[in-house]
């Protein structure tokens, strides 16, 4: 979310779009890890600090996401732009705590109970080096208007992982739950996709990557599932 290029009065209408996407995608963030609390499934007095500061890092992330689309369509990019490096600092530290919450569920024997130890270790090392990839992709493309957006936009849907985990029934999907899961991000990568067919003629290739590597690293962390070495790297982790 770091400095764009100057926007067309196409982009500025364009943006709406997004706006309404980044907001979607909080909300529906937000309201996995609310109502699982409100439900009784987890006791937050109960969670390790580390836990609450992950969950602060994820909220800050989604506030400024929300907020840089919405300066990027008032076309404040002077604001944009200092976020935008405040964002990509974030970034490092939510890749980072993500890869360690994911390691400390496995010694706290916190997994949830539809996940092998080795899918689990692989989904949430994979989900934050994707996510921490995606976004630093979008950075390096920051004066591309059109990549720069939807690959933050792909960013963000990477790291719906957990929180469709929460919204759907995934006890009662045995091996399908992660296929369920991509599924739905795949929709909201072609919406993308369709938006792009009505503006720009053709579906731009960074919705195509997003939704590539998207899908990659979900057959990637089946196959890691699998896999002996991570099942005894999982195993070694558990048992410390």
């Amino acid at each position: 979310m770091a400095t764009i290029a100057q926007p067309t009065a196409t982009y500025r209408s364009d943006q709406a779009f997004f706006v309404k996407l980044a907001i979607f995608l909080s909300v529906l963030i937000v309201f996995s890890f609310a109502q699982n609390a409100a439900l009784g499934r987890v006791d937050l007095r109960t969670m390790p600090l580390w836990v609450h500061l992950h969950a602060l890092l994820m909220l800050a992330w989604l506030g400024l996401f929300v907020t840089q689309n919405r300066l990027a369509a008032a076309g404040n990019l002077a604001l944009h732009r200092k976020l935008g490096w405040l964002a990509a600092y974030l970034v490092v530290g939510i890749v980072a705590l993500s890869s360690f919450a994911g390691i400390m569920a496995l010694k706290r024997h916190a997994v949830p109970p539809f996940y092998s130890d080795a899918h689990f270790l692989a989904l949430t090392q994979t989900d934050a080096v994707v996510f921490g990839g995606l976004v630093f992709a979008a950075i390096t493309r920051r004066t591309e208007t059109e990549y720069h957006r939807r690959l933050m936009m792909g960013a963000t849907i990477m790291i719906l992982d957990p929180a469709l985990g929460r919204l759907l029934p995934m006890p009662l999907m045995g091996g399908w739950g992660d296929w369920a899961v991509l599924a739905v991000q795949l929709v909201l990568v072609g919406m993308i996709a369709l938006h792009d067919r009505r503006i720009l003629g053709r579906i731009h290739p960074a919705t195509a990557t997003s939704g590539a590597i998207i899908a990659m690293a979900h057959v990637f962390v089946t196959v890691a599932g699998y896999n002996p070495e991570i099942a005894q790297i999982a195993a070694s982790i558990a048992a410390g």
